[in-house]
């Protein structure tokens, strides 16, 4: 369970809004990305979204392409950074792919904190039928960094 959120540390690690969200997985000014919408779960100590994927999203007949799969846990463990007001990037992350994933079915995707130590924030998420079974599940790594530098020119002024 994440702990209160930290001040924001003198290397700016602390979340901006970007000019643009061009996320292939949540950005809403990416018309050909999914477009996911995440918000704070009730308990305040993770992130989820409901979805269904289309065919666009193929893998295996009827089923998602590992690939998205990896993507929408990913982009949901990224989420969990903001609990914290930090940016955080991806540094390595690991999928259990337990069940296929179907398309045209309502899915959800719930987000995590396992733990932080320094710079680095360990989280997790998974992705559940409308049955609450596990389909898919992940544990990511994620590295702060100062959005000031990394993204300067596509802050919000």
């Amino acid at each position: 369970m994440p702990s209160k959120k930290s001040p924001a540390s003198p290397r700016s690690e602390h979340y901006v809004k970007l000019q643009k969200n061009f996320c292939f997985a949540c950005g809403k000014d990416n018309p050909q990305g999914m477009q996911l919408k995440f918000a704070v779960n009730k308990d305040q100590t993770g992130y989820v979204c409901e979805f269904r994927l289309d065919d666009r999203y193929v893998g295996p007949p009827g089923h998602c392409h590992g690939g998205i799969i990896a993507t929408i846990l990913d982009d949901a463990m990224g989420k969990v950074n903001r609990l914290r007001d930090v940016v955080a990037l991806t540094s390595q992350i690991t999928v259990n792919y337990l069940k296929p994933v179907p398309l045209h079915k309502p899915l959800r995707v719930e987000s995590h904190e396992i733990g932080v130590r320094g710079r680095r924030h360990l989280n997790a998420a998974a992705i559940l039928n409308s049955k609450g079974e596990v389909l898919a599940s992940s544990e990511g790594v994620f590295i702060a960094i100062d959005p000031e530098k990394m993204f300067k020119k596509h802050l919000k002024k």
